[in-house]
């Protein structure tokens, strides 16, 4: 019988998919064959030509496991599902099925399967799929993945237990992430103590890493729905600050700091050239990813051939307004794709330095009866 992690959460972007990625790397070194499961995904995408859920094609991609895609996303959840079954056109017996079937098989060849829960809580309960349905339907024993505080994760904890204890789903450790760095042992301290009396320990997750939470310039590309242009090669690149450039030209470049997205109207024709020229020198390439630029005027025709001479990376928002932009993407939780080979590596090591594998294993080992 393989063994059964399944990773739920306390709420939306706790790190849920960061863990899974974690735990599959480290899982790898141990076992010959490791699968991924995503039963309900309400993130639709398409890798293969399959049907999938967006980070069932993240963990395939990253992990070589596409031989196994059709299992790892057996129900994915489209704008339309919810109201499909309400009106009787899908039947949710059918997709709970479908995950049952997809469990087995994945047991038949793995010998451990991380299972990654879906979003909060209440996510698939109109389809009587929600995490602890599934959980109990799949007989693996949950790992809950909470935020970093202390009496909120408290609060949260105990609001969902109740949920899985309903349905009879065993809920084995908890694992706080994001955690403060400067806080860390005395917040896990105090969780501790607060959960002394439940058959559960409190493992310690991720510190909080701004590198993951921050966007690639490809990322917001994607928000915006918008093309990169000049040098496609920096997508890939993590923009940790997003700067406003209001200020005089001068003063906007004296306040440059480390990878920073600049977000420039287009008819300040002086700094965006002065920028442009900046991209050129080394010691400001490392400080510049790239441009966003709003406005409805066009790029002046000098500047606009000084910009592509240049090759600094920049996206032309015609559609937003610079206070729109600036809350767009400080807004966005980056997720991670396939594509973001830094985040990826950085997550990998500190899987290593973070996770104690062996007692996460022996905690999670199928039990008698």
């Amino acid at each position: 019988m393989a063994r059964k992690i399944f990773i739920a959460a306390t709420g939306q972007n706790s790190g849920k998919t960061t863990v899974s990625l974690s735990l599959m790397h480290l899982a790898q070194k141990k076992y010959k064959k490791v699968g991924f499961m995503k039963p309900l995904g309400p993130k639709p995408a398409v890798l293969n030509g399959v049907d999938v859920d967006k980070d069932a094609a993240l963990m395939a991609q990253v992990f070589k496991l596409t031989r196994d895609l059709r299992y790892m996303s057996p129900v994915v959840v489209h704008p339309h599902t919810t109201r499909q079954v309400l009106d009787g056109q899908l039947d949710p017996g059918e997709m709970r099925q479908r995950i049952v079937h997809a469990c087995a098989e994945l047991e038949k060849r793995c010998e451990l399967i991380i299972i990654e829960g879906s979003g909060h809580p209440g996510v698939g309960s109109v389809l009587r799929l929600s995490n602890a349905h599934i959980a109990r339907m799949l007989d693996a024993p949950v790992l809950m993945v909470t935020g970093g505080g202390i009496g909120n994760v408290i609060d949260s904890v105990y609001a969902n237990l109740a949920i899985f204890e309903k349905q009879g789903a065993e809920v084995r450790a908890i694992l706080p992430n994001k955690l403060i760095p400067e806080k860390r042992d005395i917040t896990l301290d105090y969780l501790r103590r607060a959960f002394a009396g439940e058959p559960f320990p409190v493992l310690g997750g991720f510190n909080y890493q701004p590198v993951l939470a921050n966007p690639t310039l490809g990322r917001i590309g994607r928000i915006l729905d918008l093309p990169l242009n000049g040098n496609k090669r920096e997508a890939k690149r993590i923009v940790h600050h997003v700067q406003i450039g209001a200020a005089s030209t001068q003063r906007v470049a004296e306040l440059l700091k480390e990878a920073t997205g600049l977000i420039v109207t287009s008819s300040r024709d002086e700094l965006l050239v002065t920028l442009a020229n900046m991209y050129q020198i080394p010691e400001y390439r490392e400080k510049i990813v790239g441009l966003i630029i709003p406005g409805i005027l066009p790029v002046s025709k000098i500047t606009q051939q000084i910009l592509d001479r240049s090759n600094i990376p920049y996206l032309r928002a015609q559609k937003h307004t610079t206070a729109e932009l600036y809350k767009l993407i400080t807004e966005d939780v980056s997720k991670l794709t396939a594509e973001d080979t830094e985040k990826l590596d950085l997550v990998r090591s500190l899987a290593e330095f973070r996770f104690d594998f062996d007692t996460l294993d022996e905690l999670f080992a199928p039990r008698p009866g």
